[in-house]
């Protein structure tokens, strides 16, 4: 079954740690809460109807353009796009008082705990006819890997890193004006040390594995596009 995890000071940079372990008790009740109220499942458990699924993890930091060139991928390649923030924000949006948790949690540049975000993402794997995946802004640290790979049974079939400059990324972020709580500069700093600190070590492992394509995320969407298409391609994924 779903495992409780003995602290949260693994899903957040160590600046933030001691923050979190002052939080009255009843915050890690509520996760828990929350946790039990999606559908549990053995390690490794998820059903796709005897379908393999073939998983795309989509890396970047925030502004990067992952979103746009997600679109851009599930239109010429038939793929479910699974974002893990919008996901999230649903959360925040249904006013419940898991949402107002992940709501602070987001406001305070940290990374929700894995279990919660993982189990988002599974429910949207199993409702799916789909057997495609674009998993989109996750996993965000080396916890996230593990724990998605042992709860879901499967790793990534691929993996995209969006490089982008974190000067332009901030410019991105700022213009896009989407409304969004994490638009502003405080927590686009927050976001970009968060990023830096816990996601490359993700990003080099799944280089090492060989895993891993690197997209220079500067220049125009068709011409970043035209970086992304020949990965799969070469999986003869083209509809």
């Amino acid at each position: 079954m779903w495992r409780r995890v003995s602290s949260l000071t693994q899903f957040v940079s160590p600046t933030k740690s001691s923050s979190i372990l002052n939080q009255p008790a009843y915050t890690l009740k509520i996760w828990e809460s929350f946790t039990t109220q999606l559908p549990n499942l053995e390690k490794g458990g998820i059903s796709f109807k005897d379908r393999i699924p073939f998983i795309t993890f989509v890396l970047g930091g925030p502004g990067s353009g992952k979103g746009t060139q997600c679109e851009k991928i599930v239109e010429t390649f038939g793929f479910k796009h699974l974002s893990a923030g919008d996901l999230l924000r649903q959360e925040i949006a249904s006013e419940s008082e898991y949402g107002s948790m992940i709501l602070n949690t987001i406001k305070d540049g940290r990374i929700v705990p894995s279990e919660v975000t993982i189990k988002l993402i599974q429910k949207e794997m199993e409702s799916s006819d789909n057997k495609k995946f674009l998993i989109d802004g996750f996993p965000r640290c080396e916890e996230n890997r593990v724990a998605f790979e042992q709860i879901i049974g499967a790793e990534p079939n691929i993996v995209l890193f969006f490089d982008c400059p974190a000067e332009e990324m901030v410019k991105r972020v700022l213009n896009r004006n989407q409304g969004r709580v994490d638009d502003n500069m405080d927590t686009i700093k927050k976001r970009l040390e968060v990023f830096e600190e816990l996601n490359l070590p993700v990003v080099n492992y799944y280089a090492e594995k060989g895993k891993l394509h690197k997209i220079c995320a500067l220049g125009t969407e068709d011409e970043i596009f035209e970086q992304v298409w020949p990965v799969f391609a070469a999986c003869k994924l083209i509809q």
